[in-house]
């Protein structure tokens, strides 16, 4: 598209081929990802392949939003991989490890709840990262006090759970 110009050496995530193959893999992340237990071995089995594609697409991206002007981040790419894989890597790490919680704790129950929720989320996010790329660091602050607001939470739940009751 005319929004992100692909400097030469990531022109191929532009082809036919890559293209079909991110299609099917889109596809299966939203359909097996619906499903319990499912869930659970498409995040086992997509361990190396989402870390990979973030490195990849992190490093294009930068490469792109970087081709006017010659900058460290362009002479060094694999700085761009690293960032990628790591953001990647925990963002994977963290849905597979809360998803199996989820599974047990609703019985299954809220795993298409949950999934539609990471799928909404995940397209809001890339559209902010495209369109408004400074809103990012916003949207990433107000996500991470989320969650910790919502685990002091479930943190305070459980303290209040664990004590037996008691009649008067």
């Amino acid at each position: 598209t005319d929004v992100i110009t692909l400097p030469e050496p990531y022109r191929w995530i532009q082809s036919g081929w890559a293209i079909a193959i991110v299609s099917v893999l889109l596809v299966a992340e939203l359909v097996l990802d619906k499903v319990a237990v499912v869930d659970h071995v498409n995040d086992v089995v997509q361990t190396l392949v989402r870390p990979t594609v973030g490195g990849v697409i992190f490093a294009a991206t930068t490469a792109a939003e970087q081709a006017d002007a010659s900058t460290w981040m362009q002479e060094h790419p694999w700085v761009g991989v690293f960032l990628g894989v790591v953001v990647a890597g925990v963002v994977h790490a963290t849905k597979a490890t809360a998803r199996p919680l989820v599974n047990v704790g609703t019985v299954g129950t809220g795993t298409p709840v949950v999934s539609a929720a990471e799928d909404a989320a995940s397209l809001g996010m890339s559209l902010v990262a495209v369109f408004l790329p400074v809103l990012v660091v916003v949207v990433l602050l107000l996500l991470a006090w989320a969650a910790v607001a919502m685990f002091r939470r479930v943190r305070r739940g459980r303290r209040g759970a664990a004590t037996p009751w008691r009649p008067p």
